[in-house]
């Protein structure tokens, strides 16, 4: 489905006229855009169906599409992104196939492994833009508890990765998320708890970074 949301020019506002979950999106794209579309010739844009990293062909600029207008969905993909190498930047997907639900325990775990990295990631996104986080099993039936606690206790080393030459670009857009939330008035400001809300619907992706 094509994205609604409306936009305003690249000035780093949000347009009062969209719903909240549009606002917050366009204000994550917009972060994104400021970060990596001159310098990796890349595109966050929602409105897709399903998630899907596009490399970019010719003159078309690589796209990284996430759900509707969901700020969770945008957040992953991005989260997804960062982790990714060059090479598998140059892959559709990032080279990887996606194994839909329902999982066997194995499968469930395999993906928890490796989504480790990519939700950790996502949970630090998520706090620079001032949002909730909430885990995803992407699967209904899978136990969220586990999977929390590991997120937790990998901060140290996501702290670790984020330092270093291969966590650069992940550590530019947390900066730039946490300082143009900080300009912005309070009326305009993103409401806690809508990226939990949104969860539920998004679909994460069974990847894993080089």
């Amino acid at each position: 489905m094509p994205n609604s949301a409306v936009k305003t020019e690249d000035t780093g506002l949000l347009n009062p006229a969209e719903t909240c979950d549009q606002r917050l999106a366009t204000f994550i794209e917009k972060a994104f855009a400021y970060c990596f579309a001159q310098d990796y010739n890349t595109q966050l844009v929602g409105g897709a169906l399903e998630p899907l990293y596009q490399p970019a062909s010719g003159s078309k600029p690589a796209r990284l599409l996430y759900r509707e207008d969901f700020p969770a969905s945008a957040l992953h993909e991005a989260a997804h992104w960062c982790v990714a190498g060059s090479a598998r930047r140059r892959l559709e997907d990032f080279g990887y196939h996606y194994i839909a639900g329902p999982r066997t325990p194995d499968q469930q775990a395999a993906f928890f492994a490796l989504e480790l990295r990519t939700q950790s990631l996502e949970k630090q996104f998520a706090h620079a833009a001032g949002l909730d986080f909430l885990p995803s099993a992407d699967n209904l039936q899978a136990d969220l508890d586990d999977f929390s606690r590991e997120i937790a206790a990998y901060e140290p080393k996501l702290l670790d990765w984020l330092a270093s030459s291969a966590g650069a670009r992940a550590q530019r857009f947390i900066q730039r998320l946490t300082d143009t939330i900080s300009t912005f008035p309070e009326d305009i400001l993103p409401r806690r708890g809508r990226l939990t809300a949104s969860r539920i619907e998004d679909s994460c992706r069974d990847r894993k970074g080089d």
